[in-house]
């Protein structure tokens, strides 16, 4: 395993995720942020981040379309695409968000 305290997970209410959101990022003693979610919040995290000069990854935007062709074989498009939507929990840029057929 790892030490206690090296990996850690905060999760917030909707009310309270920009306080929480803006004490993880301007606190001195973190010194790394991971977000995955919108373009917005990515910036505002890491602008408050610069303060400290915390190490930021960010993983934003989330509207990665696949694009299944007419004639492409139906049964390993949606394997393939059940297995990219579940990559890594569903939580990178490339998961897909929209399904669209042509």
């Amino acid at each position: 395993g790892i030490p206690s305290g090296v990996f850690n997970v905060v999760t917030a209410s909707r009310e309270r995720a920009a306080e929480v959101g803006e004490v993880l990022s301007t606190s001195p003693l973190i010194r790394k942020l991971s977000f995955t979610g919108s373009t917005a919040v990515g910036k505002l995290l890491m602008a408050q981040s610069a303060s400290t000069v915390k190490r930021v990854s960010l993983e934003l935007g989330g509207c990665a379309p696949l694009i299944v062709f007419a004639d492409a074989d139906v049964d390993i498009a949606v394997r393939e695409s059940v297995a990219g939507k579940f990559r890594n929990s569903g939580q990178t840029c490339v998961c897909p968000n929209r399904y669209h057929s042509l």
